[in-house]
Order: C-alpha cells, then sequence, then structure tokens
C-alpha cells in the first residue's frame, strides 16, 4: 500500500469520506473493526460540535485508507480510529498518534473510544496515550440473513408502521434526538424510509421503534437503534419489530445481518433471536485536565 497522503474534512464531506473508508474495510474483511457505514450515518441524525470539525482522514489512489475521527456526545467525545486491513503498522500508529495529538490540540476533555478485546496493538498504544479501559463492555453479534426469525402477528391492537407515508406522525425519535432527526437523516444514501419502523400501540402511542439499515455495497443489514417504551415492554414488541425488521433487510437483498449490545436485555434479544456474538469490545476513557487555549475553537452545536 503506497504511502496515504493527509486530507481534512468536515460536515456532510467528511461524512462521505468515512462511508467510503467502512466500506472498503468491510469489502477488505467481513468482520473487521467496530463500526459499519451506517453507524456513522445513524449518528448524524442530531446536530453536534463535531459537525463542522476538521476531521483527519488518509486517501490512496483508491480513496481513503484510515481517519482519526471525534465525535461529540455532548458529555464525552468520542476517538474512532480506523485503519483498512492490510494497512502496515507504520501507518496504523501514525493515524493513533495524530488522533491523540488531535484530541490534545483541541483541549477535549473526556474521550472514550470503543475497541475490540482482539485489538491488542490499539489497546497497547490506547494504554501509552493515557486511555483507561472501563466496565462498560459489549458484543456485536451477526446473523445469516437466510436464519433470521420468522415474522409473527403482532399482539391484537398493535400496528406496524414505516415512514414511507408518514403523514403528520411525528418521528418516533423526536424526544431523544430531537426535532431534525428525521430532517438529517433522510438525505442520507443509506437511510430508507421502508426500514424505519415502529409499532403504534391501541392507544395511538408509538410503543416501540427501530431503524433498519441496508447497505448495498457490503451487503450488511444493520440494526441500530432499537427501543421498546418502558409502558410496553414484556408484550413480544421488540421481538416482533426485530423479525419484521430483518425481514425487509432481507428482501433489501441483505446477505448478513449485524446488531451490538451492551446490555443483558439486548443480549437475550438479540441471542434468542438467532444472532451469533461475534466481536466483543470494551470502552476506553481518557480523562485530561483542559488546557484552556485550544487554537481552534469548537463550533456551537447547531452552528
Amino acid at each position: 500500500m503506497d504511502q496515504p497522503r493527509l486530507r481534512f474534512a468536515s460536515g456532510l464531506d467528511a461524512l462521505d469520506l468515512a462511508t467510503d473508508l467502512l466500506h472498503r474495510v468491510r469489502l477488505a474483511d467481513a468482520t473487521a473493526g467496530v463500526w459499519e457505514a451506517a453507524d456513522l450515518q445513524w449518528w448524524w441524525r442530531t446536530p453536534r460540535r463535531s459537525d463542522e470539525l476538521k476531521q483527519l482522514f488518509w486517501l490512496d489512489d483508491d480513496g481513503p485508507v484510515a481517519a482519526a475521527l471525534l465525535t461529540d456526545w455532548t458529555r464525552t467525545w468520542g476517538f474512532d480510529p480506523i485503519v483498512v486491513p492490510g494497512a502496515s503498522r507504520a501507518v496504523r500508529e501514525a493515524v493513533w498518534s495524530a488522533g491523540v495529538a488531535r484530541i490534545e490540540e483541541l483541549s477535549l476533555g473526556e474521550v472514550e473510544a470503543l475497541v475490540r478485546d482482539d485489538d491488542q496493538e490499539l489497546i497497547a498504544f490506547l494504554g501509552s496515550a493515557g486511555f483507561e479501559p472501563t466496565e462498560d463492555r459489549g458484543a456485536a453479534t451477526w446473523m445469516d440473513a437466510a436464519d433470521r426469525p420468522r415474522v409473527a402477528p403482532l399482539p391484537d391492537g398493535f400496528v406496524l408502521l414505516d415512514r414511507l407515508h408518514p403523514g403528520d406522525r411525528p418521528h418516533p425519535l423526536v424526544g431523544r434526538s430531537g426535532a431534525l432527526a428525521e430532517a438529517r437523516l433522510n438525505p442520507l444514501g443509506l437511510y430508507d424510509p421502508e426500514l424505519d419502523l415502529s409499532i403504534q400501540a391501541p392507544t395511538g402511542e408509538i410503543a416501540s421503534y427501530a431503524l433498519f439499515w441496508f447497505d448495498p455495497v457490503t451487503g450488511v443489514g444493520l440494526v441500530e437503534p432499537m427501543r421498546t417504551e418502558d409502558a410496553w415492554q414484556r408484550r413480544g414488541l421488540a421481538r416482533a419489530i426485530l423479525a419484521n425488521g430483518l425481514d425487509r433487510l432481507a428482501r433489501k437483498g441483505a446477505r448478513r445481518l449485524k446488531v451490538s449490545f451492551a446490555t443483558p436485555a439486548g443480549r437475550g434479544l438479540y441471542v434468542g433471536a438467532g444472532f451469533q456474538i461475534g466481536e466483543w469490545t470494551t470502552n476506553f476513557v481518557r480523562r485530561a485536565v483542559l488546557r484552556g487555549d485550544a487554537p481552534e475553537r469548537l463550533p456551537a452545536v447547531g452552528a
């Protein structure tokens, strides 16, 4: 692999580059890394200070080969170093070091990095850069689309909805992701309103919702997010919406299905539906003292 060249990008330009990079990662290795391209498109649903931040990408003649991404999660920042499988150790370490230097340049406070437990090289580097492991652990789970669970009828009085014809119904994400969520998702290449599902209760309330993402480049169908409101739990709604969404993904052409969990309840739901646990992950955190003299002022949310 030729020595890649550095490029800065922000906003939707950065999202497009990150999408191309994650496509390249997945095409190179069926299970490499932590994220799918759809994960980062899902993150775009709400305005963040990181939207207009200059993100670091490395490109070769075939496109993006690596990135050191920073994401504003309000109370903390996320650091995601992404490198295409097959890149040299020198490239990997250059990307990681540049990412940490960027964190220090911006005087970011608490920064988290989600790392696969089998990535001992990155774990060692993060340790040397002041990151410490937490008890926040989870895993990715996978399923062949042909093995998806059977679609069962919904309980009496409950109705499955999608966003193809939303009418005047507000999006279920409004309460947790803000009023701009649907408008920000709609233009994205991997968002499909037919895969944006919810279950309406007999009262008219939205009892459960989930987004399913089909990536035609990689053939992967991703589940992110899934939620059943507290008042409607233990009625089989999560299993029902999951089965319906997985069936729609398969009919769109998805060959492999993926969903991650970070709680025992999530593990029980997905493994119970037939997903197999793949890569375990641990969240690492770096708590730095703010210098207060960052040379680049962080953009305001929504700016």
